[in-house]
């Protein structure tokens, strides 16, 4: 695996690559990672003829200083599992390489509806941070296909939104979220949690189980009230517990019976927030084995 630390040398290097009619697989991450993220790696590398994973933690998506500073950075670790994983390339910028002429944003980002709700509404200015940066990586590494993990669903469309207004040609891939054995969904987050805040964190999952099991045409209310119920049970602060439309993310009260939709969570354990999501309806019958 190479390590690159300048924008000008990956370009060099990805540039022979596609002399050779290769395809860019590109994974952005932020680090300390986790078999989720090592997934999106198997995955680019089954579709790509070259894997290249980012890591940089981009402060201008964190809208809480103190989680900026408390971001796990496991580096050593990263390069041997990315190295064990058979990536191609790890692209690791400074900020300045990244940001060369500061990190205050010029571009604003037509994101509409999907900025002003969920993760837009309890982390102002977020998506326009993600934006700024995957904008910047995506021209660096210009990508066939771009690997991303459903945890993040908002983010995804978000992401998917900012392809289409920078007229870029790259494929967003979305990948299933994977889970630890209690449910929890794998995020780089999780290395702030206890043992013991780990295990009463999976009620996350168990909350968007009962909208699954509960599930029926008509009002949404019983079933949000149920899971915020749960997340109470084990010590769960939640900010929100919503049912959506998958395709666009509205909000919905009532629903059809009929169109897909997605439950999101977002809480705290302790200082610790986590988000996750379910597509629905869903079969569990084969989860876990």
């Amino acid at each position: 695996m190479f390590i690159i630390k300048q924008s000008k040398d990956l370009f060099r290097y990805l540039q022979k690559q596609r002399a050779a009619k290769k395809t860019i697989g590109f994974v952005p991450t932020m680090g300390a990672l986790h078999q989720g993220h090592l997934s999106l790696v198997k995955k680019a590398g089954e579709e790509s003829g070259v894997v290249v994973c980012s890591i940089f933690v981009n402060p201008t998506q964190f809208n809480d200083p103190k989680d900026f500073e408390l971001y796990p950075k496991t580096l050593e670790n990263d390069i041997y599992l990315l190295e064990k994983e058979a990536c191609d390339v790890l692209f690791l910028p400074d900020t300045g390489e990244i940001y060369p002429s500061g990190i205050t944003q010029t571009q604003v980002y037509e994101l509409g509806y999907l900025e002003s709700v969920l993760e837009g509404k309890y982390r102002p200015g977020h998506f326009q941070g993600v934006c700024q940066v995957v904008h910047r990586l995506i021209e660096i590494v210009r990508p066939n296909q771009l690997y991303i993990g459903q945890k993040d669903y908002q983010q995804c469309m978000v992401i998917r939104k900012l392809l289409t207004l920078i007229h870029s040609p790259a494929k967003i891939i979305i990948c299933p979220t994977l889970r630890e054995p209690n449910g929890l969904a794998m995020s780089s987050r999780n290395m702030r949690l206890s043992a013991d805040e780990k295990q009463k964190a999976g009620g996350i999952f168990e909350a968007l189980s009962y909208i699954n099991k509960h599930m029926k045409a008509g009002p949404v209310k019983e079933m949000i009230e149920g899971a915020g119920n749960l997340l109470i049970q084990k010590e769960l602060v939640a900010d929100y517990v919503v049912i959506a439309k998958a395709e666009d993310l509205q909000i919905i009260d009532v629903w059809d019976g009929q169109t897909k939709i997605i439950a999101l969570i977002a809480a705290f354990m302790g200082e610790v927030r986590l988000i996750d999501n379910m597509l629905l309806p869903l079969n569990f019958a084969s989860y876990g084995n």
